[in-house]
Formats: structure tokens, C-alpha cells, sequence
């Protein structure tokens, strides 16, 4: 069974950047087949898909809100996926979770396409 572990969230002003990680790990275990996809949830808001990488040919998904803004990567050889914020706005805020599909050419940024989920990081963006 896979399990994902996010890590790197925290307070930080308007403006300023953070990086995620995102570790996954199991029994045989090779994210080498896993797309990966970070979504985030605030409070009294839906879970919303924010960026996606697949395992096939490394393509990348944003959603409008962080277009340009956050950069999605993975190392493989880590077993680690990785999101840039920069320019980080308060409405950032929230629980930034990331997820595994075990489909290496699937591209999505919908919660229902992934079966395995890590317990999340808080992101605070205030001055």
C-alpha cells in the first residue's frame, strides 16, 4: 500500500514562497508509474485540484488561480514530488494535500481520478 507524506507548509507574508514535498513510500513502491496531483482545501471551501505531473513524459496541469504562479516537479529517484508557491496571495491559505494514481498517463486535476492520499500541510499566507 502507498503511502504519501506532505511536508514544507507554514505561515509566510504576501508575496513570499514556500516549496511542498510530497514523499511516497510503500512495499515495492516505484513512483516511476504514479501521477501525481497537489490539491488544496480551505476552510468552508471544496477540495480543489491545483496542479498535476504525470509518471508518463513529466506533462504538468495548473488550475487558473496558481497559473504561473506555482511550479509542479518530481524526482523520481527520491520518490518525491515537490511544489513551488511563489507570489503567494492570502487566499492561498489552506491545506495543501497531495495524491497518487497508479495511471502514468493520466493528467487530472479531479479528486475522484486518485485512490491515495497523503494527511495534508498547512499553507497560512498573512501579514
Amino acid at each position: 500500500q502507498v503511502q504519501f507524506v506532505e511536508s514544507g507548509g507554514g505561515l509566510v507574508q504576501p508575496g513570499g514562497s514556500l516549496r511542498l514535498s510530497c514523499v511516497a513510500s510503500g512495499f515495492g513502491f516505484s513512483l516511476d508509474y504514479y501521477t501525481i496531483a497537489w490539491f488544496r482545501q480551505a476552510p468552508g471551501k471544496e477540495r480543489e485540484g491545483i496542479s498535476c505531473i504525470s509518471a508518463s513524459d513529466g506533462w504538468t496541469s495548473y488550475a487558473e488561480s496558481v497559473k504561473g504562479r506555482f511550479t509542479i516537479s518530481r524526482d523520481n529517484a527520491k520518490n518525491t514530488v515537490y511544489l513551488q508557491l511563489n507570489s503567494l496571495k492570502p487566499e492561498d491559505t489552506a491545506v495543501y494535500f497531495c495524491a497518487g494514481a497508479s495511471h502514468p498517463e493520466l493528467l487530472s486535476l479531479n479528486a475522484v481520478d486518485f485512490h491515495s492520499w497523503g494527511q495534508g500541510t498547512q499553507v497560512t499566507v498573512s501579514s
